[in-house]
């Protein structure tokens, strides 16, 4: 198999829809989960019923230890890694800044940011044309909110994500002569569970009308664009920021 993409985050939501979709087109899928195994073997599961590859890999993406792990596991299962999507990412209860902690900001930022640079490190290290590699395409999921901010809600996840697409732009630079390419996803609204976790399960619903398309979005949709970006029709496409976003 020549096209291996490990998805993390990719038991639910964004992640699944991507996992489903790359399956779709010809790639072996490795499904990164961190604690809901039962949700991440139903993605594999929809994978073999439809005539796809897919593994299950456990990591937490903040554990340096777990992701060395996860690589080697999907080096021996799956072979030489050519794709990844950085989707692993969390939100927290909404709060204005005087309320937040220093434990969530690290929570925060040990997920969103630090393990989005530690699987990109990994990857760079196997995909590489400078260290033998055959090259590959790397889409981080950034969102809205790092050029909204998300005042009064979870403006320290807006600030993760800002470095998400730092990172993005700067990775994009450095490794585009070693065959890579590196690219972001800014999704909007999205109906997914996330929101739930933030304490506003309805959000979509609630701020639908602040979006000029006027709806929300569907994890199908961003899926769409992650996919687009891993692909030869993407091959000339680095450092991009794709706002899937209905406009907002």
């Amino acid at each position: 198999m020549d096209k291996v993409l490990l998805v993390t985050g990719a038991s639910r939501g964004i992640g699944a829809a991507t996992a489903l979709l790359a399956a779709r087109q010809g790639w072996a899928v490795a499904v990164n989960y961190t604690a809901n195994s039962s949700a991440a073997d139903e993605v594999v599961r929809q994978i073999g019923a439809a005539g796809g590859t897919a593994i299950t890999v456990r990591a937490d993406v903040a554990q340096e230890d777990q992701v060395l792990a996860m690589f080697e596991q999907v080096d021996a299962r799956l072979g030489r890694l050519s794709g990844l999507v950085n989707n692993a990412g969390v939100v927290d209860v909404t709060a204005r800044l005087e309320e937040m902690s220093v434990a969530r900001w690290k929570r925060m930022f040990d997920i969103n940011v630090i393990g989005s640079l530690l699987c990109a490190r990994e990857a760079v290290r196997r995909m590489s044309t400078r260290r033998g590699g055959a090259g590959g395409a790397i889409v981080n999921l950034s969102s809205a909110a790092a050029r909204l901010g998300a005042p009064g809600q979870y403006l320290d996840y807006a600030a993760a994500k800002g470095a998400i697409d730092a990172f993005t732009i700067g990775l994009a630079k450095e490794v585009g002569a070693d065959g890579i390419r590196v690219n972001a996803v800014r999704p909007g609204l999205i109906e997914t569970e996330i929101h739930a976790s933030g304490g506003i399960p309805d959000r979509v619903r609630q701020l639908a009308h602040q979006v000029p398309m006027q709806r929300g979005g569907t994890a199908q949709e961003v899926a769409e664009a992650i996919v687009w970006l891993l692909s030869p029709a993407a091959s000339y496409t680095t450092m991009s920021l794709l706002d899937v976003s209905g406009g907002r």
